[in-house]
């Protein structure tokens, strides 16, 4: 098992290289973040004993059943949260993530800065931007997007330092990619989280500066 991930985490980091190459950037630039979400903590585990560091998870709560022993052993991973975040779970993301990448709505943001101010952490935020606008996704809409990053900075004095967006099924992600881009360069944003197993190498092309690759890791997930 440890074998088959570590073989599979290089295979996308030369995918990763290669991309960063052709775009004329430097790999070191792009972020992997391993997206763990229904795979047991073996197998992160095994990205770990790998050497990776980066992970992503959906879901406050299992995140909360397989982090913590893993961080106690690995102190020095990093964990994203990149599902979407009910604010009454806003103090555990805080204390329990060091990046939350799906900040999208005024109370949410309110949350997060009572619980950043309470709890003495304030984990790096990325803005979800719901490029397709598409009803059943979360995500601020693109064009409420400068706003929204606007209300963040400065009333509640959130750490955003980014945007992350997950284009719709079936349409050209380098259209919604390039939206991403645009609204981060005129907010003065540096972090990019976008590109997944499937797309990652054209997001690498728009500028992304992390992605978020899980299949091609880890294998299909054990749904639940």
């Amino acid at each position: 098992m440890e074998g088959s991930i570590a073989a599979n985490l290089l295979a996308v980091e030369e995918r990763i290289a290669r991309a960063a190459r052709e775009a004329g950037r430097d790999p070191a630039e792009i972020t992997l973040v391993a997206v763990s979400k229904m795979h047991p903590a073996a197998l992160v585990k095994a990205a770990l004993r790998a050497g990776h560091k980066s992970f992503g998870e959906n879901r406050v709560q299992e995140a909360l059943k397989k982090y913590p022993a893993l961080r106690e052993a690995f102190p020095d991973l990093v964990l994203h949260l990149i599902g979407p975040l009910q604010t009454n779970k806003a103090r555990e993301a805080v204390l329990n993530f060091d990046v939350i990448e799906t900040l999208d709505r005024p109370h949410l943001a309110a949350a997060l800065a009572r619980e950043m101010e309470k709890r003495g952490r304030r984990p790096p935020c990325l803005i979800e931007v719901n490029t397709g606008e598409e009803p059943q996704k979360s995500g601020v809409l693109p064009r409420e997007a400068d706003a929204f990053i606007a209300l963040c900075r400065d009333r509640f004095a959130l750490p955003v330092e980014g945007l992350m967006c997950i284009p719709p099924v079936g349409e050209e992600p380098s259209l919604h990619f390039a939206l991403l881009r645009e609204i981060a360069k005129r907010n003065g944003l540096s972090r990019l989280s976008m590109g997944m197993s499937a797309d990652f190498e054209i997001a690498i092309l728009f500028g992304a500066t992390e992605v978020r690759v899980g299949t091609a890791i880890f294998g299909a997930r054990e749904e639940t």
